[in-house]
């Protein structure tokens, strides 16, 4: 699908699954480094690896946080087709990464399946807009194969939640019962049965709104393991769209080397000032050569304002 449709789609339905997306020539190096940041389906089901433990009983335990131990999964969140998809959908040739996380999921360490739900209310100070220029843009990007049996997310189309207000915001499946104002407890059939699966090979692409219903689902496979990332994206002016300051973790080793090999368009998704900007002078060239001494700043210092006529 080329970006054109997927925007439509994306307008269309506040989603749209590409699979295989990334082609495996570009996703082969930050898959050969899984290990570093996770257990192998063997390490973690034969329990040969010591890191199993921490997976057992929370499904959200199996998340790490940008900038990862592994500096081609970093480099990955930012590839150049994923930051080109994120231009097209938000319609904005200046966008921000906000948040970036790398997620192992095992059968059996917990239970994944989850309720209907929309990500807005940790990835926003206020609620979903479809405005231009005001969306949000979350990415779930499969580094391994995602069929049925390996729990991947289920998604609704705005088709049928447009008229849905911003609260309650989880919508629980049949059985439950909850009276947190944030929460319907009322089954939900109708919506539990229109939901579209985003099962798919290693590279799909699934990108939707922060005001999209979807939900995780069970991994079912003997000894089943599963690896991804989830990404979010906004255009630079929104400012109430955030998640990560990554200026909080800058000082990092890891943080460092995905900068000293990171493009000029891959750092300024951080917020990097693109070349040419005026942040750019001998004086801040000098203290960003003392700061990343690998980082090639020719791209910047060509374009400094004040290196011209000097």
């Amino acid at each position: 699908m080329d970006l054109e449709s997927a925007a439509r789609d994306w307008l269309a339905d506040g989603f749209v699954i590409l699979p295989g997306f990334i082609p495996a020539e570009e996703l082969g190096a930050a898959v050969s480094e899984l290990e570093l940041l996770f257990p192998s389906a063997e390490g973690f089901h034969d329990g040969t690896d010591p890191r199993r433990e921490r997976f057992i009983g929370d499904e959200f335990a199996g998340i790490d946080t940008f900038p990862f131990a592994s500096t081609e999964i970093s480099l990955l969140a930012v590839n150049h087709r994923i930051l080109a998809l994120a231009q097209a959908l938000l319609d904005d040739n200046s966008i921000h990464l906000y948040t970036a996380e790398a997620w192992a999921k095992y059968t059996g360490a917990c239970d994944y399946d989850q309720d209907l739900h929309r990500d807005y209310l940790n990835h926003t100070l206020l609620v979903p807009s479809t405005a231009p220029g005001c969306r949000q843009l979350e990415m779930f990007v499969f580094l391994s194969d995602v069929p049925e049996e390996l729990g991947p997310p289920h998604l609704l189309s705005r088709r049928h939640t447009a008229d849905i207000p911003a609260v309650p915001n989880w919508f629980l499946r049949p059985g439950q019962e909850s009276d947190w104002r944030f929460n319907d407890d009322s089954g939900s059939p109708e919506m539990y049965g229109a939901e579209v699966s985003g099962a798919g090979p290693a590279g799909t692409v699934i990108a939707f709104e922060a005001g999209t219903f979807h939900r995780g689902t069970r991994l079912t496979a003997p000894r089943g393991a599963r690896y991804s990332m989830h990404l979010g994206f906004r255009p630079s002016s929104l400012s109430w769209g955030q998640r990560a300051g990554w200026a909080a973790r800058g000082f990092e080793r890891e943080w460092v080397a995905f900068v000293h090999r990171a493009t000029p368009r891959q750092l300024q998704a951080f917020g990097f000032p693109p070349p040419g900007h005026t942040y750019w002078t001998p004086q801040t060239l000098t203290g960003m050569a003392l700061r990343y001494p690998e980082l090639d700043l020719t791209p910047w210092s060509t374009s400094a304002p004040a290196l011209h006529g000097s």
